[in-house]
């Protein structure tokens, strides 16, 4: 065993278990009780475990080694245990006349019982007894647990004997993995090795398709639960994919089936390599880092790293700033690489498994027509490729070396087969990763199949995936390695740059085949009539390629694409449209969210952009799919309905004035579906509520948003109030929306922004309406709180209460915003720099301020208030946030309801804004604040 091998198995000693034996044993005397004894002994443990816990992070901090930590802790944790239940057989419970009946083993289980433990792990302890309990093993066992529960430990525990624990085992998995993991800490070794051979012999022996299958199956729902991807941003590094629970997985198949860990028997078997063992080894070692740090850090048994401690854990794994790359995200990009890896493992024992046979093979979703069995026929008559075992396998381990190409033309032989991949050809594919050099990158049979697996009709993320997975991807495309595994320091983005393009290609293709209609219904309607679909998929793949510079991604793109583009074959105009959608590709969401959709100067602007109707659907699709791939929940109606608005607004301007739904037809339909909708409400009332409205409403409002708002207006008509909310909660999307008819004044929406802010309510975006006749109809999506919809209603009707009683002059905003701001949400970890716009371009009549900063409890607030300060009229806001940044842009004119075209107003105007951003954020350096 060599010195680095010794150093990473052996654990320091924390402390002498000699030396606190006797000064246990000095507190108990022949006249002091164990009860009048208790105290100071409780006293000394907590100093022991005090000092273990200092010594273990100071080593730790030193030497950076997770798993020695782990280790050290574990051992402490025996020799406190063996510590205490000498003290407790010797001065507590002391067997005057042993039976054989009293004979016990203490066993650690689960995560203690690998001996490796993170400061803040639980402890799982098994009492193994030889017979039913005896007064005295119970005595004795629960006078050690509840030392154990004095000294701040969390214990799981069972007091069972070899029978029960075999019995139990055979029938829960749960269980069974908790034994399987099992390991004698004190007591009697010849009970607990009857306990072994009966559980290999009993529980074990011809089960392990059965543990297999259970332990998998398992797996795959946890991933459920996490969104079935290693690379979202804040991973839960103990339960999350590509976790230290995937390696445990791993531990545990290879204990069932060898008996041991991964290594010399996996290798035997042919499960893993040498290398792949190693691998194994340096991923448990870095994320056994990461959690002991994270913990330390923390004070609490913390597994997610979230956004609040990444910084703090890049700086103390001494990570630097280099290449563009804040320390944090190098930090966060090789959590990922080692996350990758993991994967990669798990795939590799799975995919082997299944050709031993010892795991069920997944269901397989076969092309069943002619062509693809005409396809498997035709695979056998290849020299390159074959399939065992219904996986797509390499017929030599010289196939890529004898032709590079293979390595490309291997996935798509595999897509259009529909098949899984054989873990040889997986192994032999990261194993000629050098074989993809620059005369591979220009050949043009590489790169014409690498276009046609990118613009598949089938499944193309998914081969994208499998490419990305081996290392082939990053390794063909360059440009695209430099993006794999890297993530964004932002709350906005919920997975890696890699992750997200992925499923922004998987989300053109699934509106493609219809799968997002309720979702999507106009990007799926236009879809078929799209000329460029090559161009769109490419654009969907490259889009965000150039994030990790100083320049614009978007630039920087656009530029990738018109280097690759040709290289891959395509002509000059799909290269320039694919560089002009890499590079706009952001430009209709900030329209639609951030600008006046009802403005004609709004629309005319972003036609000018556009300019052609083929363009404007192209942006849409790559647009939705886009904003969805950013990470669950992002994604809402309102958005939706945004973007539909501006598209049908903006379709006649390029379309030389002609379109397939004129604006005066699409309000009539918009007014029919509200009538069939109120098919049951008198004529009269139905007429009042469209008379309220100004056109504009129609075109931006769905029709289920109409509905909602009739009832709010009518109900507040008949009862006469002054004020009427309503409410409306959707789990899928994690937006509440809530919906406030009040008479407009110049503060109602600072009053509403206000209440929502001293509620607690973080607001994500805000749709503002004005009727004729003088009511402002708002609607605030907020950010939902609870999982249960009863509690989340409640939430909202709390917001109504507030608002009512700050119009009825019951609050004061001002002191309930106060109480807010000790909790406010967690974004102090970012610097968003603050940015003032002021524009009297994008309309002829009213002034465009836009505002952009870090987001906080009361920032809208404080913004309106602060407009209304300054006596401008706000004609409409609209507000989204982006994660930890808040953008809100005001339409506003002054009290004549003219444009701000006076400098020095306009100075004043920004004077004041400046102020509320930079006390939201006083580490940032002041703020950019531009005028055009």
């Amino acid at each position: 065993m060599n010195e680095e091998t010794l150093t990473r198995l052996t654990p320091p000693p924390y402390f002498d278990g000699v030396a606190a034996r006797h000064e246990l044993t000095k507190h108990f005397n022949s006249s002091t009780s164990a009860v009048e004894a208790r105290p100071k002994v409780i006293e000394t443990l907590k100093r022991l475990v005090k000092i273990a816990r200092e010594s273990a992070r100071t080593a730790l901090e030193v030497d950076g080694n997770g798993r020695r930590c782990a280790a050290g802790l574990s051992e402490f944790q025996d020799e406190l245990i063996r510590l205490i239940y000498d003290y407790t057989v010797v001065h507590v419970y002391r067997a005057t006349n042993p039976s054989d009946a009293e004979r016990m083993a203490i066993v650690a289980t689960g995560g203690y019982g690998r001996g490796l433990l993170a400061p803040g792990s639980d402890i799982d302890l098994l009492f193994l007894l030889p017979y039913k309990q005896t007064p005295w093993g119970e005595s004795v066992a629960e006078y050690m647990l509840y030392l154990l529960w004095d000294l701040g430990f969390k214990v799981g525990h069972a007091t069972r004997t070899v029978e029960q624990c075999l019995k139990l085992g055979y029938s829960d998995i749960t269980i069974r993995t908790s034994l399987l993991d099992s390991r004698l800490i004190l007591g009697d070794k010849q009970l607990f090795s009857e306990f072994e051979t009966r559980f290999r012999a009993e529980v074990v022996r011809g089960t392990a398709r059965q543990f297999i299958d259970a332990k998998m199956a398992e797996r795959d729902q946890r991933m459920r639960r996490s969104w079935e991807s290693r690379y979202k941003v804040e991973p839960n590094i103990k339960d999350g994919k590509g976790g230290l629970r995937d390696l445990h997985t791993l531990q545990w198949l290879s204990k069932y089936i060898f008996g041991q860990d991964v290594g010399s028997a996996a290798v035997e078997a042919g499960i893993f390599t040498p290398e792949e063992v190693q691998t194994f080894r340096r991923c448990e070692d870095f994320l056994w880092r990461v959690r002991c740090f994270l913990h330390f850090m923390t004070g609490r048994p913390e597994e997610v790293l979230s956004f609040s401690v990444q910084p703090a854990m890049a700086q103390s794994l001494g990570y630097t700033d280099r290449g563009g790359m804040r320390a944090v995200e190098r930090f966060m990009k090789h959590y990922f690489l080692v996350a990758k890896d993991v994967g990669d493992l798990t795939t590799i024992l799975c995919g082997a498994l299944e050709m031993q046979q010892l795991k069920s093979a997944p269901t397989y979703k076969r092309l069943l027509s002619p062509l693809n069995w005409k396809t498997r026929r035709e695979i056998r008559q290849r020299t390159d490729f074959r399939v065992d075992n219904d996986r797509l396998n390499v017929a030599d381990p010289d196939v890529f070396a004898r032709d590079p190409v293979n390595l490309i033309r291997f996935f798509a032989q595999a897509a259009s087969m529909g098949i899984y991949l054989h873990p040889s050809a997986i192994r032999l594919l990261r194993n000629s990763l050098r074989l993809i050099d620059d005369k591979l990158r220009a050949d043009p049979e590489a790169n014409q199949i690498f276009l046609s697996l990118l613009t598949a009709k089938g499944n193309p993320e998914a081969s994208l995936r499998h490419m990305n997975e081996a290392g082939v991807l990053a390794r063909f495309l360059p440009e695209f390695g430099r993006i794999v595994a890297m993530m964004q320091f932002n709350m906005y983005h919920h997975y890696t740059v890699d992750e997200h393009l992925l499923r922004t290609l998987g989300n053109v293709t699934a509106i493609e085949r219809g799968d997002l209609v309720a979702e999507l219904p106009l990007s799926t309607s236009i879809f078929r009539s799209i000329k460029n679909r090559r161009a769109l998929l490419v654009a969907a793949f490259l889009h965000d390629i150039g994030k990790g510079r100083k320049e614009s991604h978007s630039i920087v793109g656009a530029r990738i694409a018109r280097k690759v583009c040709p290289r891959l074959g395509m002509t000059a105009a799909e290269t320039e449209l694919v560089a002009w959608l890499i590079e706009e590709h952001l430009t209709m969401s900030n329209f639609a969210h951030s600008r006046d959709v009802s403005d004609p100067d709004t629309i005319r602007a972003f036609a000018n952009i556009v300019q052609s109707p083929e363009r404007l659907k192209l942006l849409l699709v790559l647009t939705s799919a886009d904003i969805m791939a950013v990470g669950p929940g992002v994604w809402n109606g309102w958005k939706g309905q945004l973007l539909r608005t501006l598209y049908h607004e903006t379709e006649p301007l390029v379309a030389g004035g002609h379109t397939q739904i004129p604006r005066d037809q699409r309000i009539d339909a918009a007014l029919s579906a509200l009538r069939e909708a109120l098919a049951d409400w008198p004529k009269s009332d139905v007429d009042d509520f469209i008379a309220r409205n100004y056109p504009n409403y129609w075109l931006r409002t769905d029709t289920a948003t109409q509905v909602a708002h009739a009832h709010v207006v009518r109900d507040a008509i008949k009862s006469r109030t002054k004020l009427t909310t309503s409410v409306k909660t959707d789990a899928f999307t994690a937006i509440t929306e809530l919906t406030v008819f009040a008479p407009n004044h110049a503060r109602l929406l600072s009053l509403f922004a206000g209440a929502c802010a001293a509620s607690g309510a973080n607001i994500a975006g805000a749709h503002i309406t004005t009727t004729r006749d003088g009511y402002a109809l708002d609607t605030f999506l907020l950010n939902r709180e609870f999982e249960d919809d009863a509690d989340e209603l409640r939430r909202a009707k709390r917001i109504s209460d507030t608002i009512e009683r700050l119009l009825e002059g019951k609050e004061r905003l001002p002191v309930l915003l106060e109480r807010r701001r000790a909790n406010a949400r967690g974004v102090e970890a970012f610097a968003v720099e603050p940015e003032i716009v002021i524009n009297n371009e994008l309309s002829e009549r009213l002034t465009v301020i836009e505002v952009s900063g870090r987001d906080r409890p009361g920032l809208l607030y404080e913004l309106t208030s602060a407009l209304s300060d300054l006596s401008l009229d706000i004609a409409s806001a609209h507000v989204t946030t982006f994660g930890e940044k808040a953008v809100d842009v005001f339409y506003v004119t002054d009290l004549t309801g003219k444009q701000v075209v006076s400098e020095v107003r306009q100075r004043t105007i920004r004077d004041r804004l400046q102020t509320i951003l930079l006390d939201n954020d006083a580490s940032v350096a002041p703020e950019r604040i531009a005028q055009s």
